[in-house]
């Protein structure tokens, strides 16, 4: 009998060519679907009205070509906002945080981590209900595209998985784990290989330093 199924990553690939060769990352997730009811609610009434008036009168050209138009404007609209659900994604690693966004024109808002200096997390009845809040940033400098970034999935354990990044005493120490949405990592050896700069790690991803000795001047030393 086989194992477990393994569950895809919530993310596609194409937003890796934002991150660098060194920086894996730690959340990686589209959308909740649920950002898709709104358009739905507004698209789909237009959609079954168009079909009605191509089916009212085929006959008739007025009617017909109406009913096409309404057809084809509610699938573009349709359309356009679940191409933008695919291609959003919302990424953090140990250094950034990043937010890729647009179908026809590409927009990536970044955000340094030491730069935030506050997290909030707001989820409405529905939100806990379905799983999904709002983060909302402040940082040192002015605002900008992350300041609130909603309908994010897996509430409890993406805000947990921030808090550790943002306020843990070893962020910068800790290997990359997978998080409960996406892989956590390009592929399943990357997000287990040592930080080149800091070196091999020692079991329980923390390192001691010891202290710098102390040197006196030569003047003392000659007398």
């Amino acid at each position: 009998m086989s194992g477990p199924r393994e569950r895809r990553p919530r993310w596609g690939k194409d937003a890796a060519k934002y991150l660098l060769s060194d920086e894996p990352p730690v959340i990686a997730t589209r959308r909740h679907p649920a950002v898709l009811f709104r358009p739905a609610v507004r698209g789909v009434p237009v959609l079954l009205a168009g079909g009605w008036l191509l089916q009212l009168s085929p006959g008739n050209p007025v009617s017909s070509t109406v009913g096409l138009l309404v057809v084809l404007g509610a699938l573009g609209y349709l359309g356009l906002h679940v191409a933008e659900w695919w291609v959003r994604h919302f990424l953090i690693t140990r250094r950034r945080v990043l937010l890729t966004s647009g179908v026809i024109i590409r927009t990536v808002a970044v955000m340094p981590l030491r730069r935030i200096t506050d997290l909030t997390w707001k989820e409405t009845l529905f939100g806990q209900l379905l799983g999904y809040g709002t983060f909302r940033f402040e940082s040192a400098g002015q605002k900008q595209g992350l300041d609130e970034i909603t309908y994010l999935p897996h509430a409890d354990a993406l805000y947990k998985r921030v808090s550790e990044l943002m306020f843990g005493s070893d962020f910068a120490t800790t290997p990359v784990s997978d998080d409960d949405d996406g892989s956590g990592s390009m592929d399943d050896g990357e997000s287990k290989a040592e930080d080149p700069r800091n070196g091999a790690r020692p079991a329980g991803g923390r390192r001691d330093t010891a202290p710098i000795p102390r040197v006196r001047p030569p003047a003392e030393r000659d007398g």
